[in-house]
């Protein structure tokens, strides 16, 4: 007899990312290359290990990692090849939540039958009492599913954006300097296709634009480090596959607090658009999300390739060229110039990129525009100039 439907649905779901993973990772020649320094590569070497023994001291519950898979003893039917890359390290972000702890038992499934060594990491975000014990027993319920690995990271989370975009921040902080030190090929993160859902519902409530509507990627991040399975599998699957496996969860009050706007929309926005329309309002939303992000991948590029044509010998951009582009593509072009200039992705929004356009469009003697970052855009000789003040 076979596995619960859902248990084995989020195994598939993690199998095909890992063999995603391990097709990259030997497609490569290992972490970053066979004939880069280890540094680069992200294979251990004596300096990360002594940074790795320096976080263990300094806000990071570590469990000692196993011998990596080439100092093992090789089995006689499989020797070791001496420039064979050891395995990948595959990390899941586990909050201790149903989602993400169903990942984990997922991860720790596949990885047994496969060439990859997984590992788990729990932020502690330090905004609920107790929240440190709890990041402990996360670990030590990752070590019990023979996770290596396992590490707790406490953060401090600030104000800049709101507390779910702080919070979030230093929770991909973390992550990154976690997949660093311990030089994993990817991040496995629970996201769920309700969660897609509420991305993209945020996403029109802002009035946003292609991009924000395309809702989180099934591989995001540095090289594609950050890995979402899930994206195609609902809440209540992963919380089934818990319950099925005896696997305790926590529930983050968080996520029922209605001072929190995705809460609010989970609890309460969600619920009455299907009651209004019916039920698929979740999959509807999701798949929205995979065809805004293939038009917003299409966009992208052109844009990538108009850029190189709207400037001149010296590398500004003509106003001129500039104008005849969709705006679609024009917009697209002023905002990787703006970023490059060296202002803040995350506070770049449509009507800074409004009041950029209209230079192009609009022009009528207007004086140069403030943007994020003390950049400014000023319109000169023809030319459109973006430079920090």
């Amino acid at each position: 007899m076979g596995p619960h439907p859902a248990v084995a649905a989020i195994r598939l779901a993690v199998r095909r990312v890992l063999h995603d993973v391990l097709t990259e990772f030997h497609r490569d020649g290992g972490p970053g290359g066979l004939d880069r320094p280890a540094e680069e590569a992200g294979r251990p070497t004596p300096a990360a290990v002594s940074r790795y023994a320096e976080a263990g001291s300094a806000g990071s519950t570590l469990l000692p990692e196993r011998p990596a898979l080439s100092e093992r003893p090789a089995l006689p039917d499989r020797p070791t090849l001496p420039d064979r890359p050891a395995a990948p390290l595959v990390l899941v972000a586990c909050s201790g939540g149903a989602d993400s702890m169903a990942l984990a038992s997922a991860l720790a499934f596949e990885a047994r039958k496969l060439d990859v060594r997984a590992g788990g990491i729990t932020v502690d975000h330090n905004l609920q009492p107790g929240s440190g014990l709890r990041a402990a027993e996360v670990v030590t319920r990752l070590a019990a599913m023979d996770l290596d690995p396992v590490e707790a990271v406490a953060v401090h989370v600030g104000r800049e954006g709101g507390p779910e975009a702080a919070a979030r921040d230093a929770r991909y902080a973390a992550l990154d300097a976690a997949a660093e030190r311990h030089g994993a090929a990817a991040v496995l993160l629970g996201h769920t296709r309700d969660d897609q859902a509420e991305t993209v519902l945020l996403g029109l409530a802002r009035g946003s634009g292609i991009r924000s509507l395309s809702g989180m990627a099934a591989a995001s991040g540095p090289a594609g480090r950050y890995r979402r399975p899930f994206l195609q599998l609902d809440r209540q699957t992963a919380r089934k596959a818990c319950l099925v496996q005896s696997i305790p969860v926590w529930d983050d009050p968080h996520n029922i607090d209605p001072a929190y706007t995705r809460s609010r929309l989970r609890h309460e926005g969600l619920p009455a658009l299907e009651k209004a329309l019916g039920k698929g309002v979740v999959e509807a939303l999701a798949r929205t999300a995979q065809l805004s992000r293939d038009d917003a991948d299409a966009l992208d590029t052109w844009a990538a390739e108009a850029e190189l044509a709207v400037r001149d010998e010296a590398g500004a951009l003509e106003c001129a060229k500039l104008y005849v582009l969709p705006p679609a593509v024009r917009r697209r072009v002023l905002r990787r110039a703006v970023i490059e200039a060296g202002a803040p992705a995350g506070s770049l929004f449509a009507r800074h990129l409004e009041e950029v356009d209209r230079l192009i469009t609009g022009w009528r003697g207007q004086g140069a525009i403030n943007l994020p970052g003390r950049v400014e855009a000023r319109r000169q000789g023809g030319r459109l100039v973006i430079r920090q003040s």
